[in-house]
């Protein structure tokens, strides 16, 4: 009987406490980072002055802020492009105010297309 009375208080399931976390929601990852003396006072001024603690502020960071990608070696060519072109405006701008207009009026349109081809090739690329 004592043995009844001892495997029923094992089997009874306890009410109370905080309801478990679903699986994604457990913090279970830990992340070591080494900082050099300047990052981690700015760390720890910044987490202090936001009144949460040093964890909680890189968590806010790593939600909240956007990384954007490195420029790729396309993109780099596309503005190597359009800072060439910039130049011969430039030079044409100068040509035209030594010459007169209408001798680098031909030279510019033919530019200006190049320069709006290639706008286009950046806003459906990036």
């Amino acid at each position: 009987m004592k043995n009844d009375i001892e495997n029923e208080s094992m089997n009874t399931i306890k009410k109370g406490g905080r309801p478990a976390k679903k699986l994604g929601e457990k913090r279970k990852y830990t992340v070591s980072v080494k900082l050099d003396t300047r990052e981690y006072i700015s760390l720890r001024t910044k987490a202090n002055s936001a009144g949460i603690s040093r964890s909680e502020f890189i968590r806010q960071s790593i939600s909240g802020s956007m990384i954007r990608p490195r420029i790729t070696p396309e993109l780099n060519g596309h503005i190597r492009k359009l800072s060439g072109m910039g130049n011969n405006l430039n030079q044409i701008a100068r040509r035209a105010n030594a010459e007169g207009y209408a001798n680098a009026r031909g030279e510019y349109l033919r530019l200006a297309v190049k320069i709006d081809d290639l706008i286009e090739t950046l806003r459906n690329d990036g």
